[in-house]
C-alpha cells in the first residue's frame, strides 16, 4: 500500500470559511471525542479547484452508532453498508466510518457464515441483521479506506 500524502496548510488554498458551518460542527464534535475524522470526497475536489461544493462528507472512525449517540439529529441509513446521516434543516452531512477491502479469504469466509447479530434491528426486521450485508461493513484505517478502491 503506498503513503498518503498530507498536504501543509501552507501548501493549499482551503480554509475553513470555505467549509459549511455544520460540517465543521460535525468535525469538531467527532474529534472533541478522540475519534478521527476527515473531510472526504468531492467537496475537497471542488475546494481544491475553487469551486463551490454542493455538498460535505466526512469520513471517521467512529462506527455508525457512535456518531447516532453525538447527534440527536443522526439518521443511520444503508443496506450495503452504514452511513450516518447528520441533518441540519434541509441539508445534510453524510459520515461515513473507514472501511477497507476484504481480501478473497475474508469474502469467502464472510459469505459461508451467518453474520453477527451486532446492529440494532431495523423498522420491521425482526432478526436485527436479515438485511445488513456485513461483509461490506468491514472497518478500516484512514489509508485502508483511500487505497480500497485501487
Amino acid at each position: 500500500m503506498s503513503q498518503p500524502v498530507v498536504v501543509p496548510r501552507a501548501e493549499h488554498s482551503i480554509s475553513r470559511k470555505q467549509i459549511d458551518p455544520d460540517a465543521l460542527r460535525v468535525l469538531y464534535r467527532l474529534h472533541h471525542q478522540q475519534f478521527l475524522a476527515y473531510l472526504v470526497g468531492g467537496s475537497v475536489r471542488d475546494l481544491l479547484l475553487g469551486r463551490r461544493p454542493k455538498d460535505f462528507d466526512i469520513g471517521t472512525s467512529a462506527h455508525p452508532y457512535q456518531v447516532k449517540r453525538l447527534f440527536r439529529n443522526c439518521w443511520i441509513i444503508g443496506r450495503r453498508f452504514r452511513l450516518a446521516h447528520v441533518r441540519f434543516g434541509p441539508k445534510t452531512i453524510e459520515v461515513a466510518t473507514f472501511r477497507r477491502k476484504l481480501s478473497g479469504e475474508e469474502l469467502a469466509a464472510a459469505d459461508a457464515e451467518p453474520p453477527p447479530r451486532d446492529t440494532p434491528p431495523e423498522a420491521g426486521d425482526t432478526e436485527g441483521h436479515t438485511r445488513l450485508l456485513h461483509r461490506d461493513n468491514t472497518f478500516g484505517t484512514p489509508e485502508e479506506d483511500a487505497f480500497r478502491a485501487s
